[in-house]
């Protein structure tokens, strides 16, 4: 297998910037941690990469399809994605990696207990105590080969 790059955004709220239109530039695979806003910012990063999305509070379900829920869970790179805008709406024993949004300030770290990889991307459009973000997930063979956050701007 080869190594696969996850771009994740959260909080874009209606807006995509050329920069983070650029950055996301050569994904395999975005995935978006709610708050899109926009159904057509959904049509845009498709043309990019394919999209992996949760509903944040300011989504509406009709906009974007049954598909994008409240909490998603997928398998990407051979390893069991969590989605969700909230932190708390994640169950860290049920997945390798858990993607959260809504409070737009950029973590990543280990969870202690299950091992479990835990990111926030920030927000590239809204950013609270940091600079506009998004992060990066590259994973092989069914392992994280590295997580970054990647600061835009």
């Amino acid at each position: 297998m080869a190594v696969k790059r996850f771009d994740v955004i959260s909080d874009t709220h209606g807006f995509l910037a050329p920069e983070l239109l650029n950055e996301l530039a050569g994904a395999d695979v975005i995935v978006h941690a709610g708050d899109i806003c926009s159904p057509s910012d959904l049509r845009t990063l498709e043309t990019i990469a394919p999209v992996r999305l949760c509903l944040g509070n300011n989504d509406w379900a009709y906009d974007y399809g049954p598909m994008v829920k409240d909490r998603v869970v997928f398998v990407g790179g051979d390893l069991k994605w969590q989605l969700a805008h909230y932190r708390r709406r994640l169950n860290l024993q049920m997945c390798d990696i858990a993607i959260f949004g809504h409070t737009h300030t950029p973590v990543i770290e280990r969870d202690e207990w299950t091992g479990t990889l835990v990111m926030n991307p920030g927000s590239p459009t809204y950013p609270r105590r940091s600079r506009p973000s998004m992060g990066r997930i590259y994973v092989d063979d069914g392992q994280v080969v590295d997580a970054e956050i990647v600061t835009l701007g």
